[in-house]
């Protein structure tokens, strides 16, 4: 990892809030010019103190009308089975997020669906044709209170 100074931290916060900031907006911002903002942008992707450069859909708007969230727990905690899970996870379109957690479950997902019908349908797709889950239990999301990917920075 990198160390940050304050004007990272200064761009982090603008970026976190607004990532279609311009180069001259995100200059304001922190006090630097618009080429020293970029340089300091492409050190932070490349470092990858940025991951990505995302846009948070409202899931209703494209069809994904249920949101739920799912702790999963496998029949045994190998290395081989948890990072099979984790492959699973990353390459499934309905699991919008995926933790690897400590308690009562191994892992936490929050996955979306059109409808119960489509949920049912990958339970039976992901969750019980793998041999590897000894169970799951589902929460069905009520209301999207928040939706933000924003780390708070302390300066």
């Amino acid at each position: 990892m990198i160390e940050l100074d304050r004007t990272d931290i200064a761009l982090l916060q603008a970026v976190q809030q607004n990532n279609r900031l311009t180069s001259e907006e995100l200059a304001e911002a922190v006090h630097l010019s618009a080429t020293a903002c970029q340089r300091r942008l492409k050190r932070l992707r490349s470092a990858r103190v940025i991951e990505a450069d995302i846009s948070v859909v409202c899931p209703k708007a494209v069809g994904r009308h249920i949101t739920m969230i799912v702790m999963v727990s496998l029949e045994r905690e190998r290395a081989d089975i948890v990072d099979r899970f984790k492959m699973a996870v990353r390459n499934t379109r309905e699991v919008m997020i995926g933790y690897y957690v400590t308690g009562e479950a191994d892992f936490i997902l929050v996955v979306t669906a059109k409808d119960m019908e489509d949920y049912e349908q990958f339970t039976r797709r992901f969750f019980y044709e793998n041999a590897d889950i000894k169970g799951f239990k589902t929460l069905v999301v009520m209301d999207r209170i928040k939706a933000s990917f924003a780390i708070p920075i302390d300066q």
